[in-house]
């Protein structure tokens, strides 16, 4: 596996501060972290960049030796090729996909019809559709859809947190998309009752330090050549500033306990 980072690593700096993170500041945090591999989501969408500046970014990445993976969200035909040439352009070996978008929660026969158009154009480009499993998506419902395509480019992102919104565990999780991974999410958290008693509060935590069996899940997925990205769920202080500081401190813990069982 090869340890990297993510624009959900940062959610916070990238979409909140006053001064957001870039993808070339994204880069520059990796290489501090000593990690390999950056992926660039929806929250820093690389759509709005020019191709010069995807040009740069390429070069900024190859200077640091650090690969990156493409990420996006919302399933059309057109959306999906053009992230598929962003892809081919920084040399990205994924397309990492959320499947929704605030406005569109496409039905499974329309996820299924979209895939099967677009999976032989990521065939030809020998770069995979790596589809994260979500909170309205059951795990076992996910790899039913990837195996009616039957596409060797349209594969999985296995997360470890998304699927809690199906009532659906880290195990469950694994053992329906365990051969179907090409890319893992690491989300370290906590499930603790509500004060009043009344139900449950899911809460990020870095990683190592939650409820989340991180040397389970890695062994269960063994020894393959993937990505394992961390992102975190960090819960906010009263001020932004704190909040930002809270999250790249919880980004070098996690790290940095990481490293421990991901040597790469």
């Amino acid at each position: 596996m090869r340890l990297g980072i993510s624009s959900w690593t940062f959610p916070w700096a990238v979409g909140v501060a006053d001064r957001p993170l870039r993808p070339t500041d994204l880069l520059d945090r990796a290489a501090k972290l000593g990690v390999r591999v950056v992926q660039i989501c929806e929250n820093l969408p690389l759509e709005a960049l020019s191709a010069g500046e995807l040009a740069e970014l390429s070069r900024w990445a190859n200077s640091l030796g650090i690969s990156i993976e493409v990420g996006t969200c919302g399933i059309g035909t057109a959306h999906l090729r053009s992230y598929l040439r962003i892809a081919e352009r920084l040399g990205s070996p994924i397309v990492r996909l959320w499947l929704d978008t605030p406005t569109r929660r496409p039905s499974e026969q329309a996820i299924a019809s979209i895939l099967r158009q677009v999976a032989p154009d990521f065939e030809h480009a020998g770069i995979c559709l790596a589809i994260e499993n979500s909170d309205r998506v059951k795990a076992a419902t996910l790899a039913q859809i990837i195996d009616r395509v039957a596409s060797p480019s349209v594969r999985v992102c296995l997360d470890t947190g998304n699927s809690l919104g199906c009532l659906e565990g880290p195990e469950a999780v694994v053992d329906a998309l365990r051969p179907l991974a090409v890319c893992l999410h690491i989300r370290d958290l906590v499930v603790q009752r509500a004060s009043h008693g009344m139900g449950f509060v899911i809460e990020g935590r870095p990683a190592g330090q939650g409820q989340l069996n991180i040397p389970w899940l890695l062994q269960a997925l063994g020894d393959r050549d993937i990505s394992a990205i961390l992102e975190l769920w960090t819960p906010p202080e009263s001020r932004l500033s704190a909040t930002i500081a809270k999250e790249e401190a919880w980004a070098t813990s996690s790290i940095t306990y990481l490293r421990q069982l991901i040597p790469q």
